[in-house]
């Protein structure tokens, strides 16, 4: 697409009372957007959706410095602003009903991507952050994109577990482009945009105001053939995210927890309510890997295969490395009886992300393994 075409496709964006569904009413009844403003107001009104206001707006539209600032922002940020009729369009996305008419991308987008939403609460526990690098890991090894949005807490958690495969990973953000949100994840997200994809269907500068992240919620599921909820309060946004999921015909799956955890009354009640129950990677793949078409299958294949050998070739360095006095700190800690990590945290003094990390590393390497129950035992006892 043209610059010429997609200044028509921001103006009708920036068009108060247009929306989605009236870009998507106007494109179909007028063919280009450009088209759109050369109709008159009586065949603009015709469209369903456009009244006599909307159609007075659009015709008398001027705000073209705007549009070409936005290009010109994204020209210097190196963003792809990326319109419904693009090759590079998630193709499930279009699935939806209010789908995103314009997304602006930092990174790349895939058509072959076969991507999973993983999401939960932003107060996330130590075992919620662990689960959630451990299955977005595995997810990542298999070849699966890892759809979240970068918030803090188990998005986080999400994003980081899929890099730690050195898998593509995809952040789709409640605010603009340019605006990174939480601050503490600047580095994090530096990291998706080389290693997978930045989306967002908000102008830049566009504040992370409350009202946007239900709508950023849509295309995280919108643009996923399932979503995974790790952990997720009574009232949590993630709830919102699985709704939406089942709204647009995705697959829902939950982590099991404590009944006695408040972060995990949201994912048992989304379990009762016949959510997939998660108790490993394949539970997912196994939902999944039908409605996969010819290319994702491809991909995978192939994704899976250099991530087996590049998992396998860790395994096999790993454990002849000298460990680091923290690693075997930790390793010591551990034996034949479960212990959880919320204790090694306290045993060690380290912080709870250090201890996640650590113990993902041990595990990795086969010289650990967690338990049912959110315990972890030695597997090795040469250290």
């Amino acid at each position: 697409m043209t610059d010429r075409d997609l200044r028509y496709w921001l103006a009708l964006k920036f068009t108060e009372g247009v929306g989605n569904l009236g870009i998507r009413n106007l494109l179909s009844a007028f063919g280009t957007a450009a088209a759109v403003f050369r109709a008159g107001p009586r065949d603009l009104k015709n469209v369903q959706g456009i009244g006599d206001r909307t159609a007075k707006l659009i015709l008398s539209f001027k705000d073209w410095q705007r549009v070409d600032r936005e290009l010109d922002q994204a020209a210097k940020r190196k963003v792809s602003i990326i319109t419904a009729k693009d090759a590079l369009y998630p193709r499930h996305l279009l699935n939806i009903y209010d789908y995103p008419a314009v997304l602006y991308v930092r990174g790349t987008l895939r058509q072959d991507d076969v991507n999973i939403a993983v999401v939960g609460s932003r107060r996330a526990s130590t075992y919620g952050m662990y689960t959630t690098e451990r299955l977005s890991r595995e997810l990542a090894f298999q070849g699966i994109t890892v759809v979240s949005g970068l918030a803090r807490g188990i998005d986080t958690a999400a994003h980081r577990g899929a890099l730690m495969a050195r898998g593509r990973t995809i952040a789709v953000l409640g605010s603009g482009i340019d605006v990174i949100y939480p601050p503490e994840n600047r580095e994090l997200y530096e990291r998706l945009s080389a290693q997978g994809a930045l989306v967002s269907e908000f102008p830049f500068e566009t504040p992370p105001n409350a009202p946007n992240f239900p709508a950023r919620n849509r295309i995280i599921s919108g643009m996923s053939l399932g979503v995974a909820v790790v952990e997720a309060g009574d009232r949590s946004g993630s709830l919102i995210t699985a709704r939406l999921a089942l709204e647009q015909g995705r697959e829902v799956f939950a982590v099991p927890g404590s009944i006695d955890a408040a972060g995990s009354r949201g994912t048992n009640k989304l379990i009762r309510q016949g959510a997939k129950l998660i108790a490993g990677v394949h539970d997912i793949l196994e939902e999944i890997i039908p409605q996969i078409d010819e290319a994702g299958r491809k991909r995978l294949e192939k994704e899976g295969s250099r991530s087996a050998r590049r998992e396998k070739g860790v395994k096999k360095e790993a454990p002849e490395r000298a460990l680091d006095e923290d690693h075997i700190k930790v390793l010591r800690m551990l034996s034949v009886k479960p212990l959880d990590a919320d204790s090694l945290i306290a045993a060690t003094g380290f912080r709870a992300q250090d201890v996640m990390k650590i113990l993902l590393s041990l595990e990795l390497t086969g010289l650990i393994e967690q338990r049912p129950g959110r315990g972890f035992v030695r597997k090795d006892r040469d250290v």
